[in-house]
């Protein structure tokens, strides 16, 4: 396939990509060869049409009418760009799971993440981006729902899950997330699973 041919298709992939959404070269090598995509990320940086968050992971800049400037790509989509670029399963924990499911809406200076990589820390302007390292069994033999649930009752703690938290927490999936997650979770901590059988009660 011509060059000009793989700009433009990789191009239209990444325009039809969600609005934030980061990536890595390593996002499209179905398209062309690492070396190739990494070659037309950098031209296309060059041209304006995307921007580089840090080293090797661009995004769109999107101009937001209400603010009326460019919007900056949330430290989640870049948290997940790091770990599709190192193969790495993550999944948010503390307060940066508890803000991904709407629990919590303190602005963290630190996003906080479980890994199946090791120990890393990455900065984009005053957001630190943390992995920590742990055992594939708390990662990966779990749907990412089923994981990011753990984690959020975890931060909140047994004593301090309020009626309102499971009501909201149970609004958020449908029955047949519930029948996974009530599957995937049977053998967690005994009082995380009477938490979560509250969560998808019928």
């Amino acid at each position: 396939m011509k060059e000009n041919t793989l700009i433009k298709l990789i191009e239209l992939r990444i325009s039809d990509s969600k609005p934030g959404y980061v990536f890595s070269a390593i996002d499209y090598t179905h398209i062309a060869e690492l070396n190739t995509v990494h070659q037309i990320l950098s031209r296309l940086e060059k041209d304006g049409k995307i921007k580089r968050v840090m080293q090797g992971l661009y995004y769109v800049p999107r101009f937001s009418e209400l603010l009326q400037e460019y919007e900056e790509p949330s430290p989640n989509e870049i948290a997940h760009a790091i770990a599709r670029k190192n193969r790495w399963s993550i999944v948010p924990e503390g307060n940066t799971a508890l803000n991904q499911l709407g629990l919590s809406t303190q602005v963290s200076a630190k996003w906080s993440y479980i890994s199946s990589g090791p120990y890393a820390e990455f900065s984009y302007k005053n957001i630190a981006i943390e992995f920590k390292h742990r055992t594939t069994k708390q990662i990966s033999d779990m749907s990412y729902k089923t994981s990011l649930l753990i984690q959020a009752l975890k931060s909140l703690g047994k004593d301090n899950i309020s009626t309102e938290d499971l009501s909201k927490l149970s609004e958020r999936y449908t029955a047949d997330e519930k029948e996974k997650i009530l599957e995937e979770s049977r053998y967690i901590t005994s009082w995380i699973y009477d938490k979560i059988k509250i969560i998808c009660k019928k």
